[in-house]
């Protein structure tokens, strides 16, 4: 994505919420819509949307399941929009590998289309966005907002869905930097943390959630042994685990961390709400 197609006094951009920024992680879309209205970016909200499809699309290649994810591009295009921009990572993956799908592989798009008869056809014309990526390139832009830096140490949690597969990975998918460098603008220090872009366990959570707990043990317990004040992360389902689970660790040596929202951290350090330590 060029930058400067989206840069300017003022700019509005499609925004796709996803079930979850509407209930569980309602702070991360609060917070994200308030910090880029610093920016001087507005987050639109589609007038409809529907639920992207999520596991079910990322884990088969039955294409019924890949047309929740398309309708919803389609929304995006009738509304006049060629960029969507979703904060949960998850609905990012999704939204994304379709959307390539759309465009590489006319075979599925074909069979697509004809089966549905009331939207138009649709062949991968909007780019779909993370926020971290908008936000590459805006460094002039964030360091001028900031009133209250930050001054803490941070572990910079990916998990797995902003990275996997490469072709869909908002940074180098092996050794991304993207909120690292954030972190450093909002006036915090980043610490080295090798579970970066680890799985934190995803919905094993229902199925085996002593496994779950286990990995939080792990991430969360090697981001303040390497002197992490507390961990940023962008994933809903990362956010629940790594902040739920710690509360079912029983282990002697384990003491927790705070569990943020990179655009949490964005609020604070642009004069907002201090985040809440939970």
């Amino acid at each position: 994505m060029q930058l400067a197609n989206i840069q300017g006094e003022k700019m509005e951009i499609a925004y796709y919420p996803g079930c979850t920024l509407k209930t569980n992680a309602k702070e991360f879309e609060e917070s994200t819509i308030e910090a880029f209205k610093k920016l001087g970016i507005e987050l639109k909200e589609l007038n409809k949307w529907y639920c992207c499809g999520t596991v079910y699309s990322l884990a088969t290649d039955n294409l019924m399941y890949r047309l929740a994810a398309i309708r919803n591009l389609i929304k995006v295009k009738e509304e006049g929009y060629d960029k969507v921009v979703t904060l949960c990572s998850i609905c990012y993956n999704t939204l994304k590998q379709a959307n390539l799908m759309a465009q590489q592989d006319e075979e599925a798009m074909y069979k697509i289309n004809s089966f549905m008869d009331e939207e138009p056809d649709y062949h991968g014309e909007v780019e779909v966005l993370h926020p971290l990526e908008i936000l590459k390139g805006m460094e002039e832009k964030i360091k001028e907002n900031v009133v209250k830096p930050l001054n803490k140490k941070y572990a910079v949690y990916y998990g797995c869905l902003l990275l996997r597969p490469k072709e869909v990975a908002i940074d180098e998918y092996e050794n991304p930097s993207v909120m690292e460098k954030l972190v450093e603008m909002l006036g915090g220090s980043v610490v080295n943390f090798p579970f970066k872009n680890e799985c934190c366990g995803a919905y094993n959570v229902v199925s085996d959630r002593e496994a779950v707990v286990e990995r939080c043990y792990r991430i969360v317990g090697n981001a303040r042994k390497n002197g992490a004040d507390a961990i940023v992360t962008s994933c809903p389902l990362c956010h629940f685990n790594l902040s739920e689970m710690q509360k079912e660790i029983k282990k002697t040596d384990f003491v927790g961390l705070p569990i943020y929202y990179f655009s949490q951290l964005m609020v604070e350090a642009f004069g907002g709400r201090k985040c809440k330590e939970k």
